[in-house]
């Protein structure tokens, strides 16, 4: 293990991973908004949101599948010394972290039952940008609609449908975080005139 992956984690825990928590529960709460979440980092590519994400969210019983360039000895490393999450392949992740790309296709990916809707994984989806223009979402958390830039449609659209089972999803991108529930719908914009 090299000192890259000894470093990295919060200056100050406490108040670092509750303005964090405070941060992963509003965009989920509210799709379509962008916030800022920042205090660890990571080896790359790991952006600064999705590794304070996964400090905040998983611990040694969160289960963590990572996805193409994201599963390096380092990061691996950084994992084990900062979280203890074990690491696992898609079909038992609680939590996933990747570029859409890698974490595709979603449908491997456990949607809950009905007994236990929540037993599901939460994507962590590593983005270029985050940009509140493309896809059109309407749901619970959004007044009228909201738009976000999503990299797909149909998955988005599908999981929807599968409600209260489904995939919960967290897109990153530098210190920028937003969320979108099974909850929320998906359209295209043309769809929606």
């Amino acid at each position: 293990m090299d000192m890259q992956s000894l470093s990295g984690g919060f200056a100050n825990p406490p108040q670092d991973s509750s303005r964090a928590f405070r941060a992963a529960l509003e965009t989920l709460a509210r799709p379509g908004t962008i916030h800022d979440i920042s205090g660890a980092k990571a080896p790359a590519p790991v952006s600064e949101a999705a590794a304070t994400l996964i400090l905040t969210l998983c611990d040694p019983e969160t289960p963590l599948y990572l996805a193409g360039a994201h599963d390096t000895q380092d990061i691996r490393d950084w994992v084990a010394f900062h979280i203890g999450a074990p690491l696992v392949g898609p079909e038992q992740a609680m939590f996933a972290l990747g570029t859409w790309e890698a974490l595709s296709p979603i449908t491997v990916f456990p949607i809950g039952t009905p007994e236990y809707p929540d037993r599901s994984t939460t994507l962590i989806v590593e983005m270029d940008a985050l940009n509140q223009d493309g896809m059109r979402l309407s749901g619970p958390g959004i007044k009228d609609s909201a738009l976000l830039a999503l990299p797909d449609l149909a998955p988005f659209q599908m999981n929807a449908g599968l409600f209260p089972l489904g995939l919960d999803f967290y897109f990153t991108a530098g210190t920028r975080l937003a969320g979108l529930p099974r909850t929320t719908n998906v359209s295209d914009l043309m769809e929606a005139n």
